[in-house]
């Protein structure tokens, strides 16, 4: 050694009383390794003036230290919330995130057809995205560590809500406050990107607005469902295609915040009061949905992010996990969207 300086890991391990391979997973964040342990390993390195040097530590371990995140769209504003969760987490560890973006189908074919994460992650995780067979195959034969959002995949982990059981309790709390006049707006067929997350919603809503038809001796309406396309202009134009329905709905039912807001908007412009004439229920629990009362059901969206990176970086450590999916809770938020209907 030089001036004092060390040439290699083992130096610091000698001076910190540990393996030269704990010496490595402390200096990079790795999970698995005790606080005071880290803690000495960091003192030894600092004193022997050593830093960990990335391309090294990639060579030596076959690792690369970053974890490939695949995204349906990264504009929109769940799954920047979902990326903000699972950043957080991979940058506490001192792990990369590598982002892909599908944005549609062509680019989705394009992203599988060369497969551009190949020999660049240690892990993948893929946001509430639906993989074909094949796409599965392909993703699995990279040998890393594969987490889906939103999803289960044969062969993965998975992190994620009761998307249908939190819709139903949305739908019972319409029929509560005494609606039978109930419509929903959701994603227009064919669904984009093969996304089941509109399709879980949906079939919650056909099942109470159904039972409720059922019981009052009628037939549903199918024109009460709309697609709003999950952005708050699809949102705008589906409240208006409700509007011009021969019987207007007493409340909608939104299968996302934006859509909600979008049909607010709509109401508020045709001089229709919210909830005194429609009431309007949304999903998400978004950052705006508090100033705007609306009613909706809040899911963790940020914790589910999270959640995700901590599963990432067990499976990364070896350490021993649950394989079973993880469902996190959701919540029904009550404002000033919903009310029982007026009198007609």
């Amino acid at each position: 050694m030089g001036q004092g300086m060390p040439e290699k890991l083992d130096d610091v391990a000698r001076l910190a009383g540990v393996s030269a391979a704990t010496v490595s997973r402390a200096l990079r964040g790795v999970p698995g390794v005790a606080d005071r342990t880290r803690t000495r390993v960091l003192a030894a390195a600092a004193e022997l003036g050593y830093a960990v040097s990335p391309a090294a530590s990639s060579l030596a371990t076959g690792r690369t230290g970053t974890v490939g995140v695949i995204v349906p769209y990264v504009d929109r504003w769940y799954f920047s919330r979902l990326i903000s969760g699972v950043e957080r987490v991979l940058r506490d560890a001192g792990t990369s995130l590598l982002l892909y973006n599908l944005g549609d189908d062509p680019g989705r074919a394009r992203f599988f057809a060369g497969l551009p994460l190949r020999r660049r992650v240690d892990a993948v995780l893929v946001l509430s995205l639906p993989l074909k067979d094949a796409e599965r195959e392909q993703v699995l034969g990279l040998g890393v560590p594969l987490v889906t959002i939103g999803t289960e995949e044969p062969g993965g982990d998975s992190v994620g809500i009761d998307d249908h059981g939190a819709a139903v309790t949305a739908m019972r709390h319409l029929v509560q406050l005494g609606h039978r006049e109930i419509a929903f707006i959701g994603e227009s067929a064919p669904i984009p990107l093969g996304f089941s997350t509109p399709l879980r919603r949906l079939a919650a809503y056909r099942e109470v607005y159904h039972a409720v038809c059922r019981e009052d001796g009628r037939e549903p309406e199918a024109a009460f469902e709309t697609g709003g396309g999950f952005t708050v202009s699809g949102g705008e134009r589906a409240m208006g295609a409700l509007l011009g329905l021969p019987r207007r709905p007493t409340a909608v039912f939104a299968a996302s915040d934006e859509m909600a807001f979008g049909a607010l908007r709509t109401l508020r412009r045709a001089g229709l009061r919210v909830p005194g004439d429609v009431s309007v229920m949304g999903f998400d629990d978004h950052e705006l949905a508090g100033l705007l009362e609306l009613s909706t059901v809040s899911q963790p969206v940020t914790e589910l992010g999270e959640r995700a990176g901590r599963l990432l970086l067990a499976r990364l450590s070896g350490g021993k996990i649950a394989t079973s999916p993880v469902i996190l809770g959701t919540q029904l938020v009550l404002r000033g969207s919903t009310a029982p209907p007026a009198r007609r």
